[in-house]
């Protein structure tokens, strides 16, 4: 599907498979989001904007680039919190807007509670950061928000998404690009993504 861009990174698949893993603790769970951000979040920049800049170096001067484009972070809450962090390492100048969803476990669509975004746009890219993109809704919301704000880029950054979710994505925002280590195999009646790894936020907070 075109806009989809699934890691084949080998680090990736390792670290992937060690998060999944049911007796992965919640202080290796945290670390593990973190580490894997960077890394999906190093392929999802990879078209950013440059300008050119010069340095002197202690030998001289070096022509090269700075990011011309300003990047906003937008978890969402709260099992989205876990990646920022790996995120922000390497894009320290980002800022960092919150969104609150949860989905209703009746109707397994998302409600919004919290929106700590400005009245106006401060930034050219917006990276939404959600661990699982499970039934797609709680993303399809966020890209709405966002939109209405007036983001001009957006993007979706996850771990382990379902076909339901990326298609429901896809569908509605099909201007939106999805980056994800993996697609799974469906989404159970619950819509839990099988086999997933379980709730992430629960995993990372030790909630559970």
């Amino acid at each position: 599907m075109q806009g989809v861009h699934i890691s084949n990174h080998p680090l990736v698949k390792h670290k992937l498979t060690i998060l999944r893993d049911k007796s992965t603790n919640s202080t290796q769970f945290r670390q593990l989001v973190r580490e894997l951000a960077i890394l999906l979040c190093y392929e999802a920049t990879q078209d950013m904007a440059l300008e050119p800049k010069s340095v002197e170096t202690p030998m001289g001067q070096a022509e090269g680039a700075e990011l011309k484009e300003r990047i906003g972070l937008v978890p969402i809450l709260r099992a989205g919190l876990g990646m920022v962090n790996g995120v922000w390492e390497m894009m320290p100048s980002s800022e960092v807007w919150h969104i609150g969803l949860y989905r209703d476990e009746e109707t397994l669509r998302p409600v919004e509670y919290y929106n700590k975004l400005p009245v106006d746009p401060t930034v050219q890219v917006c990276l939404i950061l959600d661990p699982m993109l499970a039934t797609g809704g709680s993303a399809v919301a966020t890209v709405d928000i966002l939109k209405e704000w007036g983001a001009r880029r957006i993007k979706f950054v996850g771990l382990i998404a379902a076909p339901e979710g990326v298609r429901a994505l896809h569908d509605a925002h099909p201007d939106v690009p999805i980056h994800i280590a993996t697609i799974d195999e469906r989404l159970n009646d619950i819509g839990f993504i099988v086999p997933g790894l379980g709730d992430a936020g629960d995993r990372q907070f030790g909630t559970g």
